[in-house]
């Protein structure tokens, strides 16, 4: 039966509602990175400031090292994304090629640590840096990053990898592929956008990441963005807040512009291996 046109005006709205509602906080912040201290402590806020400043900008990479801790975070987020890949994808697609007990329990135990809060396991990741001298080190960051993360990309590529037909891998093996020629030509490509937004997970939760990077990491100079947001608190939690939503508008910028450059391929190319010979 067609949908009335009553029921796609409701959704549409719903979905517009829905759009609002996750576009607030970066609209507020790009409101409040542009007003001027004395709109900023108006009793009647506004959101479109009615004397746009470049000021705030300004101060926050006067008061701040954020383009280093930027690269910091940049290079902590695309390590452990591509770490994170090349593990999870050939073990992903083991666990759904045979489905044993042991690779049940794996996956049971995939999802079962993704439970474990922060707190529990930073005393330990905290011991073992330590013996391996990466306490105070970007690239034990990075580790820690890789090791958060794999479980769910495992689990996330286990799933688009049981989504692909045996029977492609099959054909291809009757017109005489080997088993290289039908991963790399019949495989990969069907698992692309699942390896893409995969990738775009392990970014993100790295980018975003805060409690581990405050803990790990002493020295300034290596410090990650999240961590350098919260110098912009005064000592009595006071936030300097036109600074403050500068720097932190400037931080979302990477994940978007990371979006906004593959979500194409999350989107495009699910049957791109299915016509290859």
């Amino acid at each position: 039966m067609r949908t009335s046109n009553r029921a796609r005006a409701g959704q549409y709205t719903a979905l517009l509602a829905y759009l609002v509602f996750l576009a607030f906080p970066l609209l507020w912040l790009l409101s409040t990175a542009f007003k001027p201290p004395r709109e900023l402590a108006s009793l009647h806020p506004t959101w479109i400031p009615h004397d746009p400043t470049l000021a705030n900008f300004r101060q926050a990479f006067d008061e701040q090292p954020l383009l280093r801790a930027g690269l910091n975070s940049l290079l902590a987020a695309l390590a452990a994304a591509l770490i994170a890949v090349l593990i999870a994808t050939p073990m992903a697609y083991v666990m759904a090629r045979h489905r044993t007990r042991l690779t049940k329990a794996a996956t049971g135990w995939v999802v079962v640590s993704q439970a474990f809060p922060f707190v529990l396991l930073i005393i330990p990741l905290f011991l073992v840096l330590k013996n391996l001298r990466l306490i105070d080190s970007v690239m034990g960051l990075v580790l820690v990053y890789v090791v958060w993360s794999l479980p769910f990309a495992l689990w996330m590529l286990a799933g688009y990898a049981r989504a692909v037909p045996a029977e492609l891998e099959e054909a291809a093996a009757v017109d005489g592929a080997g088993r290289l020629r039908t991963l790399v030509s019949v495989t990969a490509p069907l698992l692309a956008p699942g390896i893409v937004a995969t990738a775009l997970f392990a970014f993100i939760t790295a980018w975003n990441e805060f409690f581990f990077a405050l803990v790990l990491l002493k020295t300034p100079e290596k410090q990650t963005l999240p961590v350098v947001l919260t110098h912009f608190l005064g000592a009595e939690g006071v936030a300097d807040l036109g600074p403050l939503a500068a720097a932190a508008f400037l931080a979302t910028l990477p994940s978007l512009v990371v979006f906004a450059l593959i979500q194409r391929r999350i989107t495009g190319g699910m049957l791109a291996g299915a016509v290859k010979s």
